[in-house]
């Protein structure tokens, strides 16, 4: 028996580069692969990361930049499977171009230009990516979709995940590899360092040290765990050049309180914050803006995932679970 025939084997021998193996995503999946007995190599900008971590001698981490094509071929050599996880959050950029769009279509550009070798690559893209700028509330969205209205200017993060999946799918066409999308929305769940403490987790991080009422707005969100499984099954798991969405729930941020305080010894905020009040607040407040809050206050989507939950053979975490873990986490911190 060939060992590329034998799945457990296959998984013992070959290693998986994942690149943003220090962010939230990034980390659960190097865990998630660890677990499985795969080889690792985790792609970090900053070696001090590598204590989030466990200890594993099927565990290799190296320094490397999306930036630097030599640092990137090192990182990518010898590896037929690439995790590509490195992505910059919208959340405090103060320069979107370079903080936001830059390290996503740059960084994917450079990364597909070094990957010759590579035979499997699952790339995080984002709900980002499918959901228009401009749409109408409570509208649907599916993975047939994309956010092809988005600009540098006008939805930075959108126009930044869009072009990105484009690029890699681009790359990926008359190639002998195979390739699939993820596409998380707001990711929640137990965090494995203090830095993942921003970001998504920012949401969830207002009820324990935020002011004692919420926004009406309406979260998307999901598992981080089942976010890292996905990444780790489509492997060999799903459909070729198709795009998963990963999401679970769609709720108010007054009935993420509500379900906090039902599961939680402790109250937390539900009553919201009047609408004027509102966008007085994001005049002060260092990482709001009326403008956001213009394009989210009272306002929903919907994601509709189609088969990716069994397509993928995910656990499907219980929001109630995914929600309390997620809490339970931001305050082991303290």
């Amino acid at each position: 028996m060939r060992q590329e025939d034998d799945p457990a084997m296959y998984a013992m021998c070959m290693t998986v580069l994942v690149t943003g193996a220090s962010g939230f995503i990034g980390a659960h999946v190097v865990c998630e692969l660890l677990s499985r007995g795969y080889r690792v190599r985790a792609m970090l900008r900053d070696l001090s990361l590598a204590e989030i971590f466990p200890e594993s001698e099927n565990l290799e981490v190296v320094k490397a930049d999306l930036f630097d094509i030599e640092s990137l071929r090192k990182a990518v050599d010898g590896c037929e499977d690439v995790i590509h996880c490195a992505a910059a959050l919208y959340v405090g950029a103060k320069d979107v171009k370079r903080d936001v769009v830059d390290p996503s279509v740059i960084g994917v550009e450079n990364l597909c230009s070094i990957m010759d070798d590579v035979k499997r690559v699952i790339h995080t893209s984002s709900v980002a990516a499918i959901r228009s700028t401009i749409f109408e509330n409570g509208k649907i969205f599916t993975s047939q979709d994309w956010c092809n209205d988005a600009s540098e200017q006008r939805n930075s993060y959108g126009f930044a995940k869009a072009q990105a999946e484009k690029i890699i799918r681009k790359w990926a066409e008359g190639r002998n590899v195979r390739l699939v999308t993820i596409h998380p929305s707001i990711v929640f769940g137990p965090i494995l360092h203090k830095r993942h403490l921003e970001g998504s987790m920012s949401y969830l991080k207002h009820f324990i040290k935020g002011p004692p009422f919420v926004l009406d707005v309406h979260i998307n969100f999901v598992d981080v765990r089942d976010v890292a499984i996905a990444h780790v099954n489509a492997l060999e798991m799903g459909e070729d050049r198709e795009r998963y969405i990963i999401h679970k729930k769609g709720l108010w941020m007054s009935e993420i309180g509500q379900l906090l305080s039902s599961n939680l010894p402790k109250k937390y905020a539900t009553k919201k914050l009047p609408r004027m009040l509102a966008y007085v607040l994001a005049i002060f407040h260092p990482k709001l803006s009326v403008k956001q809050l213009k394009n989210s206050i009272g306002i929903q989507v919907g994601y509709d995932v189609g088969d990716s939950f069994s397509a993928l053979d995910l656990p499907d975490y219980e929001v109630v679970t995914t929600l309390v873990d997620s809490v339970n986490s931001v305050k082991a911190q303290d």
